[in-house]
This record gives C-alpha cells, structure tokens and sequence, in this order.
C-alpha cells in the first residue's frame, strides 16, 4: 500500500487534496528557497517543489513504499518573482505594484518516489482592478497579506481585486487540481478515494 506525503505546511494545499478524495500524511522539511541567478520563475518553482518532496522522502522509514507531493507558487509581475512580503512596507509596494496590471502566477507541483521524479508548472494569468491606497491599507490590516507570496489570497478576502482570471483558479490557491490529478495517476494513486459513495 502506497502512502501518499504532502510536503507542504500550506493549509489551502490540504484542502485542495482533500477537496479530491486524496489520503495523505503532512511532512514537512526546511529547504532554502533563495533564487539561483537568472534562474527563470518557472526553473525556480519546479525546482523547489521537487527539493520540498525529495527533501521529505530522504526522512521516511518507508520510503520504497511511499509517494511524496510537493508544491510551490510564485507571484511574477515584469519577470520578477515576488514573495512573501517583508513588513507591511513591502506588502503595500507589492499591491500597488499588482493594482490595475496582470500577473502570472506560476504553480509547480512535483511526485516523487524512490525510483523517480515528475513535475509540471501550471502558469495562470489575474488581473488586478485598480485599487485606492485605503484599499490597500485596508486589505493589510487585516492580516492576511502577511504569509502569501505576492501579498494576497485569491481564495481569501482579494477575491474582490481579481477582475478577470485565466488558468487555474486551483493552481493560483496552491495546488493545480487537474495536473495533480494526472500526476498521482501516473503513481498509482487514485482520486475520490474518500468519498463515501451514494
């Protein structure tokens, strides 16, 4: 039996793997995520979703008998990768930066096991309405800002900057659903293995 590890301490990342009927374990290992020089955005996040799964699989005790899913999401406005924010200095320069223009967001998820690798990087693209710096400021003090790579949750309350969207509406929360799918299939880990039939 195969058991599936989420490398992953993101909360929406759990929730899109159970939204499918997926069995996991959470593990997570420390990884450096600095950029390497002029590694390209989707170089950089292919390449740490497979460093957080292989990172995960050197721990196991089970490892010939396990599957390890990691996954990382990158903001990109002009080529340039923008991460977590800072303070709320940063934060604010973020979303200004991000208000009335589109983004891409890049989406890498990785399977790893003891006998092999495979990766895919979904790229969406979110456009942004224009937006006050009340609203911005508004949008801070709330907090949830604080964690996310580009200052904001498109599943939380920035939903309402987001005026068009194209690509993976999953992929820009955190995991893309189809291509996780194919991927689990090719591992021989099936979807809806939770859900309970009629």
């Amino acid at each position: 039996m195969t058991t599936l590890y989420l490398a992953s301490a993101s909360p929406r990342r759990r929730e899109l793997l159970t939204q499918i009927g997926v069995a996991f374990v959470t593990r997570v290992q420390p990884i450096d995520e600095t950029p390497q020089p002029a590694e390209a955005p989707a170089a950089y996040v292919e390449r740490l979703a497979l460093a957080k799964a292989q990172a995960v699989l050197a721990t196991l005790d089970d490892r010939h008998a396990a599957v390890v899913l990691g996954s990382d999401t990158a903001v990109v406005l002009d080529g340039r990768i923008l991460g977590k924010p800072v303070d709320r200095e940063d934060g604010l320069a973020t979303l200004a930066a991000l208000a009335g223009r589109e983004h891409q967001v890049l989406t890498a998820v990785a399977l790893v096991s003891a006998t092999r690798a495979e990766a895919r990087v979904v790229s969406s693209t979110v456009r942004f309405k224009p937006l006050t710096q009340a609203q911005l400021e508004a949008y801070w003090a709330t907090g949830e800002p604080c964690d996310k790579a580009g200052s904001y949750g498109i599943q939380g309350l920035a939903a309402v900057f987001v005026s068009q969207m194209q690509g993976s509406y999953s992929a820009v929360v955190g995991l893309p659903l189809c291509e996780t799918a194919e991927l689990l299939a090719q591992f021989a880990i099936p979807c809806w293995q939770t859900t309970a039939s009629a």
